[in-house]
């Protein structure tokens, strides 16, 4: 993490710590930082357990605790999320004491947070225990940290792997299939006919999200909508649903997204063609909507778009994916909302069944898709 970031957080803590709870805004003007930037903080924060959040307020943590491992570095094992209620399918629920539930996630902010966070209530509310290991996106790390856990007496293990498109290629991944313990895969899908299909496996329908974006702007009466994402894992399952939706409600094509070059970007060269393809899209192509992956793209997007000419939404209708910072944006942004929190309960809530089972094998393997909702703002 770099120093500045370092000391904005500590900053952070120790007002939170010195006032017991503070709101977000008025935070974010004592700092002298965006809400957007602020927020970013704050997931990080309370991902490592150091702060509570709740409605636009933080507060501090009275005891906090820590899932072991060093600090610093991809072969940590954080600490988890420790704000928010129980999800409603545990409450009262039992079984699973003693029980060691490990984890292996690419980080614990962001996106991830929620997902965490949602499998810890579940896991501590059926008197187990989960602990973290972190990829950081690293090369055959989520291997690295699965090992590290099962060596440390973990039960059961949550997978979320390092597969770029979001699915293993033929020849990666098949040693989640082959684990001595029980395991979910938490935010992938697999082909049929690879080893790791026969897992229990936990996701968001981002196809179905992006859909439902594609479908609300076909309702204002937009008939030429573009997809701008950049590769990620979720980025292929948008396309499917983004291209289906448009076939089905018969609507134009817009321009193609541009081909990936022989050589991986930069990360400014990658903003910079995401900016390049919306503003010709409008201004050439016809486009008159737009569904944005991710909510940061989007709201650094925004700005550069007007000042290249392009309103946003006189010009150009956006819809952002994720909903993690889109309420936050000068103008709020209507936005896909995937069901992060509750994705980790299920996932936690599939495998403590199945270790509590008389026989762990017995019973059908699960593959469940929940589904993202439109949240529109004005």
């Amino acid at each position: 993490m770099r120093p500045h970031v370092d000391r904005r957080q500590a900053r952070v803590l120790a007002l939170v710590r010195a006032r017991g709870s503070v709101r977000v805004v008025d935070l974010a003007q004592e700092l002298g930082v965006s809400p957007v930037t602020l927020r970013r903080d704050i997931e990080a924060m309370a991902a490592r357990g150091e702060i509570q959040r709740m409605h636009g307020v933080i507060s501090r943590v009275e005891a906090e605790r820590n899932a072991g491992g060093a600090p610093g570095g991809a072969a940590e094992a954080a600490r988890v999320p420790a704000t928010g209620g129980t999800p409603r399918d545990v409450r009262g629920s039992g079984g699973g004491e003693g029980l060691v539930v490990g984890m292996v996630v690419p980080t614990t902010e962001y996106y991830y947070a929620d997902v965490v966070r949602g499998a810890r209530e579940t896991v501590e509310a059926r008197g187990a225990r989960l602990t973290v290991g972190l990829t950081r996106y690293l090369p055959g790390e989520d291997r690295t940290q699965a090992d590290r856990l099962l060596s440390t007496g973990a039960h059961g293990l949550l997978l979320t792997p390092n597969w770029e498109a979001g699915s293993p290629a033929p020849e990666e991944g098949s040693w989640t299939a082959r684990l001595p313990v029980p395991a979910v895969l938490v935010e992938r899908w697999v082909p049929p006919g690879h080893p790791a299909a026969a897992l229990d496996r936990v996701t968001s329908d981002h196809a179905h999200g992006a859909a439902c974006a594609v479908r609300h702007l076909a309702e204002l009466g937009h008939r030429r909508i573009a997809l701008a994402s950049r590769t990620t894992p979720t980025t292929a399952r948008l396309r499917a649903g983004y291209e289906a939706a448009v076939t089905a409600l018969g609507l134009e094509p817009a321009p193609l997204w541009p081909p990936a070059g022989p050589e991986p970007l930069a990360e400014a060269d990658l903003f910079a063609r995401t900016l390049d393809y919306l503003h010709e899209a409008v201004t050439e192509g016809g486009v008159t909507a737009a569904l944005i992956h991710s909510d940061t793209d989007a709201i650094m997007l925004i700005p550069r778009l007007t000042a290249l000419g392009i309103r946003v939404p006189e010009d150009l209708t956006v819809i952002t994916y994720d909903d993690e910072v889109a309420g936050l944006a000068d103008v709020p942004l209507t936005a896909v909302a995937p069901a992060k929190r509750e994705v980790g309960a299920r996932a936690a809530t599939l495998l403590l069944d199945r270790l509590t089972a008389a026989n762990p094998e017995d019973g059908p393997r699960q593959h469940l898709e929940l589904l993202p909702r439109l949240t529109v703002r004005p």
